[in-house]
């Protein structure tokens, strides 16, 4: 017999992603992924452009949905895949329309090489093993090679200093980046009763670092409900050990949506050309002073 051939990070990255966030950690890569949303509106440039947009402020569950299944369609079929590639081409046509920075490009696309890996480092029911943090690290390396996003590294360490590095440069507190953040927290607030929605907020606030609360303008949560979330999510974790294992992968692509009852085209998720036009010269400048910057933001 051949002996079983061990997986390698490199070559197997999309069986190996797509085990991860399908069944795996299906729940805790989905909240890490969310909270990698709230990291990139803290830049200056991006928070800028999302605001610009009026997206997350217009339509903000329609703006995750398509956002959530053009990922999920490429870690679910894989970025060689015809449905994946088709995926890639959509996420290129959308943001073709506006002029992005490279490092801007490569700091999102950090924030989804890390944010789950670190999410798992505090509330995973298993450590990923080595093999498994470095396939992550290529999936997401190869998917910005398919978006000719340029100098992505090709070393683990590298990439994620170049990251905190952004965030010591471009994280700033502005208008821009509040109302994008605040918008997105009022829609992770509105999937739960009206009773339990000011414990939501504060508990989103829980998970966030404080140089992030900072640049987003935010309250820290009190200390006791820091703790309380903490605490929560790691004695879920605990319990998950002695649970029987998913066996069967948690697709988001087959989860019903409010705006696709009948199913949606790849090609028609995101926004629709007409609409970015309304908003073409809040993009250049979406607001006046350096960077963007329009003052402080008012604390929330």
């Amino acid at each position: 017999m051949t002996p079983m051939q061990e997986p390698d990070p490199r070559r197997d990255c999309q069986t190996i992603a797509r085990h991860l966030a399908t069944v795996a950690f299906p729940w805790d890569t989905t909240r890490a992924l969310e909270l990698a949303l709230f990291r990139t509106f803290a830049a200056t440039r991006i928070g800028g452009l999302l605001h610009g947009s009026g997206e997350f402020e217009k339509r903000p569950q329609k703006r995750y949905d398509d956002t959530d299944l053009l990922v999920s369609e490429i870690i679910e079929h894989g970025f060689d895949s015809a449905r994946g590639a088709r995926a890639i081409a959509r996420i290129n046509a959308l943001h073709g329309r506006f002029r992005i920075a490279n490092e801007d490009f490569l700091y999102v696309l950090s924030s989804f090489v890390f944010e789950p890996i670190r999410w798992n480092v505090r509330f995973g029911w298993r450590r990923m093993t080595e093999s498994e943090t470095l396939a992550w690290f290529w999936f997401w390396r190869q998917i910005g090679e398919r978006m000719s996003i340029r100098d992505i590294p090709e070393d683990y360490a590298e990439f994620e200093r170049y990251s905190r590095q952004y965030e010591a440069d471009n994280f700033r507190c502005t208008v821009a980046s509040q109302r994008v953040a605040l918008a997105t927290r009022e829609l992770f607030a509105a999937w739960f009763p009206a009773p339990l929605r000011p414990l939501v907020r504060n508990s989103i606030h829980a998970l966030l670092d404080p140089p992030l609360l900072a640049a987003l303008a935010l309250r820290p949560a009190p200390r006791w409900l820091a703790w309380l979330a903490e605490r929560t999510l790691r004695t879920r974790a605990r319990a998950l050990r002695w649970l029987p294992k998913r066996r069967q992968p948690k697709l988001r692509t087959q989860l019903p949506r409010l705006d696709y009852p009948g199913g949606y085209r790849i090609e028609s998720l995101g926004p629709p050309a007409a609409d970015q036009a309304d908003g073409a010269t809040a993009l250049r400048c979406p607001f006046s002073g350096q960077n963007g910057a329009a003052g402080s933001a008012t604390e929330r």
